[in-house]
């Protein structure tokens, strides 16, 4: 199963409005993992899961577009837009 992986560093000063935010995102349908570093505070990972290559990558356009309801928390982020990192991957099958 491919996935979408979106990486940011939340300014500690935005954590409340942020998790209040992003726990109501997490909450909606279609969701996603939500993960904060442990050696990195305010560091987060979305991992999102798709169907195909093809549906990640509408994933990540949407969460890159600055036209989405995403981009609100490109205000939280330390460095702003710029600094959200969005990702593909799939599955590598056994040699």
């Amino acid at each position: 199963m491919p996935i979408c992986f979106v990486e940011y560093r939340i300014d500690p000063d935005f954590e409340a409005e942020y998790r209040h935010w992003i726990g109501e995102k997490q909450a909606a349908p279609g969701g996603f993992e939500l993960y904060e570093g442990t050696d990195q505070p305010f560091l987060f990972v979305e991992v999102w899961k798709a169907e195909s290559v093809e549906a990640a990558e509408r994933i990540k356009k949407e969460r890159l577009r600055e036209r989405s309801e995403w981009s609100r928390m490109a205000a939280w982020v330390q460095g702003g837009a710029p600094k959200i990192h969005a990702w593909t991957f799939r599955p590598v099958a056994p040699a």
